[in-house]
């Protein structure tokens, strides 16, 4: 039981890195016409924004990891929806003839380091200030 809960929050990592996966893959829509591709884009932001304060809350106040550990736990589950989007990429390009085979590599790489930094940036910066914002004890 003890292994279980060690590893509880790195499964709730995979998990949150799945959510964002199955975002990107699954909002846009790119049959629809120009204005509502816009609007199925910035769906799939604000839902990844949520998903994120969600796990940023849920690592700090569920699990009470260090600034640190948050951060690195939100940012590591971005980069798992950066991957997946990237590898979706490559596999889409297969299925349609795509010619920017070097891009689509470089994606693999590329896209999970532009979407992590920034995350783990913003995760810290949230995650050290709920932590110096302490509820007051009841007495």
């Amino acid at each position: 039981m003890k292994l279980v809960n060690k590893y509880k929050s790195w499964w709730i990592v995979i998990f949150f890195g799945i959510c964002y996966a199955v975002v990107g893959i699954a909002f846009p829509n790119p049959s629809s016409p120009r204005e509502a591709q816009l609007m199925w884009r910035l769906a799939a932001w604000i839902t990844s924004i949520i998903l994120f304060g969600v796990q940023l809350l849920y690592e700090h106040f569920r699990f009470h990891n260090p600034s640190r550990k948050t951060a690195l736990h939100v940012a590591i589950a971005t980069v798992i929806g950066a991957f997946a989007l990237a590898v979706a990429a490559n596999i889409h390009a297969l299925n349609t003839g795509g010619d920017n085979s070097n891009l689509l590599i470089a994606s693999l790489i590329f896209w999970p380091i532009i979407i992590g930094v920034p995350a783990f940036v913003v995760a810290i910066i949230i995650a050290t200030v709920l932590a110096k914002i302490k509820p007051k004890n009841k007495q």
